[in-house]
């Protein structure tokens, strides 16, 4: 894939549904068709040139102007990265006919650059590719580089290897983030250079940063660093952009960069997050209060925002449709009414919307970041997020209204939206026990182990996602049950305890700080950590994972320990194929052991929803593909979604893999369901969020998750 647009990608249908001057690069097909040599001269008058193309503010009427024309962008999110490959032209086109002329989107720092200096542009990460999507499509790009975006992803975005120098300050002027982020937009910023919309691409805006004012640095030397970063390699006439909540503005803002707002239907904004303590009725009385003032607060959000931008469009850059959802909390759901409502009273203003999420998509593998509102909360595998397209690409009751509320401002294209996909369903199918994951440690991790007195983090042993094994011997016997601990809450995120190979519980951050533990002399002692996301908004301290600190048994400190960085995913798409290992299963399995089964569809195939009735927590591979985590017993999320690309269809195999990290159910089966279960806590933890309610034989296809 070429590294600038290409002047003639091919034209499909899509091309045709267009309110605006569509780019010179998604306009005509790569080679010129056999026109009389007298009209080609006419056809190269008729289309837009680079030279005539721009988007600009005007000032002095409040407006944007493309191409000289009073311009106002409807957008949507969506992140390639939360969607497969060859879905993005499907979710792409039915934002355009959902009546939107724009998409935003994030690029992930961490996603494309696994390790300093080591680039990945390909596969599910072919940015190019992606912007040529969006072209196709008819639509304009609001680009989000960065460096961090938050997007609840694994450290919103920026890479765990910053973390192998412990004291980096990140975010901020410090020379060691700085000299990383520079060598970082070196090579990205030029790769979208030639997409810019003067320069005949469909990039019109490019955000700096992301809510830099809910940051507690507030360093506007690290802010003027990257605006000029950004013009010394993008140049002058690109619109650059900041975006934040009300309450982040002061410091989030900067002069030369247009200021933008982010907020929700009845509410302030992503990082202004309440904790309730009042109890459901109370939250709803308060939920109802806030639907009545909605328009007030609109209002009073724009005209706080005329203070630091006078003059120009009213911009709300993060207009929530849903929301995120915490393993161990409701689903969150926004209504109807209050998302359209919202959007109306802004559109009459005049005001362009991107509207946050369009569709959501999935946290394929390990990418989901976490939050931190008085405890650890780690964010669930599903991104629906309530959007209008859900996370199998559907089109919901939510959307259809948002279309009609967009159809009284703007042009709608012709034509329907596409069906709901065909769903699937299959099983129950039996899974069959594969071994304890002990057994599987010198093909989990090939080099050995690393040695040292005192525990390493993560990023200590260059291990950016997924899990470690840390394991001591016992140095005296322990005959009485004993504490088992480690201070200052330091698991980071999960810790899977055994004694000589037999599971004795978990550890827990912020939740479960304790075990009871026995053992003889020279006992093994093995602890696996999990990561389950890093910080991913507002403070984002640095936050590393392992064992944070050494851990206690009794009075004593425990040192040498052995450290195993595991690498899961290799040991499921190479070495379970093989059936290289033969191991003796345990008569009551529990703790860290792998499951697998093979299965054929013999129907017509299908998006389908992976249940685990019974299962407890872990991670599930389809064909060695990542799938994500599921946690059945804490929920909401029952059902991960799985693309119908990933199946391999009638005739051939299909092999699922599980590693269940506590306890399997008694009959270790799984089923594929036609639709979604995504709100069923069975342990409620009783944190209420005001903002969740009121703010408002081919080869499997390449996803998004390793």
């Amino acid at each position: 894939m070429p590294e600038f647009p290409p002047r003639n990608p091919p034209r499909d249908r899509r091309t045709a549904v267009s309110d605006y001057r569509t780019p010179v690069s998604a306009m005509a097909p790569k080679k010129p068709p056999c026109l009389p040599s007298l009209l080609l001269p006419l056809l190269t008058l008729l289309l837009p040139q680079a030279d005539t193309r721009s988007f600009v503010v005007d000032r002095d009427n409040d407006r944007f102007l493309l191409d000289g024309v009073p311009f106002r962008y409807v957008s949507g999110s969506l992140h390639y990265f939360r969607v497969p490959r060859v879905l993005w032209a499907d979710r792409l086109f039915k934002m355009r006919m959902s009546g939107l002329n724009a998409v935003q989107f994030y690029v992930p720092w961490n996603y494309h650059e696994p390790e300093p200096g080591v680039y990945n542009f390909h596969g599910s990460r072919d940015l190019i590719a992606f912007l040529n999507e969006a072209a196709i499509a008819n639509l304009l790009v609001i680009l989000r580089p960065g460096p961090y975006i938050c997007a609840e992803w694994d450290m919103g975005g920026l890479p765990a290897w910053l973390l192998r120098k412990p004291k980096i300050h990140l975010r901020t002027s410090d020379p060691d983030f700085l000299a990383a982020v520079d060598s970082w937009f070196k090579v990205l910023l030029p790769k979208i250079h030639p997409w810019l919309y003067h320069n005949g691409g469909n990039i019109i805006s490019i955000q700096v940063e992301n809510e830099y004012g809910s940051y507690r640095a507030c360093d506007f030397n690290y802010m003027r660093h990257l605006a000029g970063l950004f013009r010394a390699i993008l140049g002058d006439e690109i619109l650059l952009f900041t975006t934040d909540g009300p309450e982040g503005l002061k410091c989030g803002s900067l002069e030369g960069l247009y200021t933008t707002v982010d907020f929700g239907p009845g509410l302030l904004s992503k990082g202004e997050e309440w904790s309730w303590g009042g109890g459901p009725s109370a939250m709803m009385f308060i939920f109802h209060l806030c639907l009545l003032s909605a328009a007030d607060n609109m209002t009073k959000i724009f005209t706080l925002l005329r203070n630091y931008e006078p003059h120009g469009p009213l911009v709300n850059s993060e207009y929530y449709t849903g929301w995120l959802d915490y393993w161990g909390q409701n689903h969150s759901t926004r209504s109807v009414h209050s998302v359209t409502n919202g959007l109306e009273n802004m559109l009459k203003l005049g005001a362009s919307v991107n509207m946050y999420m369009f569709h959501g998509g999935t946290n394929f593998g390990y990418w989901n970041g976490a939050d931190e509102k008085g405890r650890f909360l780690p964010i669930t595998t599903s991104y629906d997020y309530d959007a209008p397209i859900s996370e199998a690409g559907d089109p919901t009751p939510k959307l259809f209204a948002l279309r009609d509320v967009i159809s009284k401002f703007q042009e709608i294209p012709l034509g329907p939206l596409p069906p709901p996909s065909p769903k699937m369903m299959l099983g129950p199918l039996t899974l069959h026990l594969d071994g304890d994951l002990l057994a599987f440690l010198n093909y989990l991790c090939p080099q050995g182990p690393i040695y040292s007195i005192l525990p390493m983090t993560f990023e200590a042993v260059k291990q950016d996602h997924g899990f470690v094994l840390y394991r001591t011997y016992l140095s005296n016997t322990v005959s009485e049950p004993t504490r088992f601990w480690v201070p200052n809450n330091g698991v980071h995120d999960r810790a899977y305890v055994m004694v000589d190979g037999v599971f004795h519980g978990v550890l827990e951050r912020n939740m479960k700080h304790k075990l009871f533990l026995t053992g003889q002399v020279g006992a093994k002692l093995d602890v696996l950590l999990e990561s389950m996301g890093r910080l991913s908004f507002g403070s984002n301290t640095s936050d590393f994972k392992g064992l944070i600190e050494p851990p206690v048994l009794g009075q004593t400190i425990l040192t040498r320990w052995l450290m195993f960085p595991l690498k899961v995913d290799k040991l499921v798409k190479w070495w379970f194929p093989l059936q290289l290992l033969k191991r003796s299963h345990p008569q009551t399995p529990s703790g860290p052991t792998f499951y697998s089964t093979m299965f054929a569809i013999l129907g017509s195939s299908g998006d389908t929803f992976l249940y685990l009735p019974g299962w407890t927590k872990g991670q599930v591979w389809i064909n060695g593909f990542n799938l994500g985590r599921y946690w059945t017993k804490r929920g909401p999320q029952q059902t991960l979604y799985v693309p119908r690309p990933l199946l391999y269809p009638r005739g051939a195999l299909n092999k699922i893999t599980l590693l269940e990290l506590e306890n399997a159910p008694p009959q270790p089966q799984v089923q594929f369901l036609d639709r979604p279960i995504l709100n069923s806590t069975l342990h409620r933890t009783y944190v209420y969020s005001l903002s969740a309610e009121v703010q408002s034989d081919p080869e499997p296809m390449q996803l998004s998750g390793h």
